[in-house]
């Protein structure tokens, strides 16, 4: 065997959204991409901020000095000044300390900045507890460093339900993982349930004799609909460190640019920085991509267009509710997660596939039973897309009868 045995179970049965996306294109070559309804993969289509692109180029032509040299591990000090500055008018207010750059460590988006806090605070055995349904790459993330993720069931409509995060919390915790706004669901934890996560997880590191961390993945944080702010995460728990990308607020998912960012108010952080920066280094990330990093310290407090999202969020869930699916209209993020309307969620998924509809399903993100739709795609597709959501719930009732 070429590889070893993980990594072949991982190349045969992992990547599945991936694999979808590539048959996506293939079948679009085929039969036309007009015919073809792809709500597979969460890639933004949305136009970056003109910001963006009038910034990069300002970038270029002044020409730097040092702009693409070797930086510090954990990024340019500027940018994660900037990136401090940023998160303390964000999240700061209700905060003793400001966030400063020995808070903050450039990452190759969300994905890096969870390895690196993995690979800092776990040791092997240790467990992170994270509510169903979840992003399926966690599994992955915390067993590239020797943890395990263990999921706890969601409150109703998918609300963060502590009790349940607590029954699962043992004296291998070492973390619990939330994600708001919510891939696959769209909803938003509120400030009452943060504080009641937090409040649980101060009487847990005490049982336990060392901290269970807080980790809060939030790259649609500023993707809230309905003038909604999502509450900030930091006032709830002292041990809370942020995992964030600007794949999907700045639509840039092909930069990878992200950061990890420690709580202010944590005492005695300097050995959990120095462990993420030298994390960053050896994992092979070594840091950041440089141009991205300097654009995005000029682009704090810069988004995407949320109208053109929230549009479609509603043109879906009104079509999709008026077929007859059962849905939890999202909050945030752009995905549905609709009930299916037979148990096998993958079997109705190839029914939807036979209408050239893509869609994932539940059982990928550890919730049987639904399926997940990205509205990264225009207008015109979702509502194209509605006469084969009736057909295949159609079928789907007829097998069921």
């Amino acid at each position: 065997m070429l590889t070893s045995q993980k990594m072949a179970a991982l190349a045969t049965g992992g990547a599945t959204i991936r694999k979808m996306f590539e048959e996506g294109a293939l079948l679009k070559a085929q039969i036309g991409a007009d015919l073809v309804y792809d709500f597979s993969i969460g890639n933004p289509d949305v136009p970056p901020p003109a910001a963006l692109r009038e910034t990069l180029i300002r970038i270029l032509q002044e020409n730097r000095p040092g702009a693409h040299g070797y930086m510090p591990n954990a990024g340019w000090p500027q940018v994660r000044e900037q990136v401090a500055a940023g998160l303390t008018r964000e999240q700061g207010r209700e905060l003793e300390g400001a966030f400063t750059a020995r808070h903050v460590v450039m990452t190759v988006g969300a994905a890096g900045a969870l390895n690196i806090i993995f690979k800092a605070i776990l040791d092997p055995g240790d467990e992170v507890v994270t509510p169903r349904p979840y992003f399926m790459e966690y599994n992955q993330y915390a067993e590239n460093h020797g943890g395990r993720i263990v999921p706890a069931e969601p409150g109703p409509n998918f609300r963060l339900d502590v009790k349940a995060i607590g029954r699962k919390i043992t004296p291998a915790t070492r973390a619990v993982l939330i994600n708001s706004p919510h891939n696959p669901t769209g909803v938003i934890y509120t400030a009452e349930e943060l504080a009641g996560l937090g409040a649980l997880l101060v009487q847990a590191s005490q049982r336990n004799g060392r901290p269970v961390f807080l980790i809060a993945d939030e790259p649609y944080r500023k993707l809230a609909y309905g003038g909604r702010t999502v509450p900030a995460v930091f006032p709830a728990y002292t041990h809370t460190i942020v995992a964030t990308s600007h794949s999907k607020d700045l639509s840039v998912p092909g930069e990878r640019i992200g950061y990890a960012a420690i709580n202010p108010d944590l005492p005695g952080s300097k050995p959990l920085f120095e462990a993420l920066a030298t994390a960053n280094r050896i994992l092979g990330f070594v840091s950041a991509p440089s141009l991205m990093q300097l654009a995005l310290g000029e682009l704090q407090g810069t988004t995407v267009d949320v109208a053109l999202y929230e549009r479609r969020r509603d043109l879906f869930v009104g079509g999709l509710k008026a077929a007859g699916y059962d849905l939890t209209v999202p909050e945030g993020a752009f995905y549905l997660f609709p009930k299916s309307p037979i148990a096998d969620d993958t079997a109705f998924v190839e029914l939807l596939k036979e209408e050239n509809i893509l869609a994932v399903p539940g059982r990928l993100f550890g919730q049987p039973g639904h399926f997940r739709l990205s509205y990264c795609v225009s207008e015109t597709t979702i509502a194209n897309s509605l006469p084969g959501f009736i057909r295949a719930l159609e079928k789907a009732c007829a097998q069921a009868a």
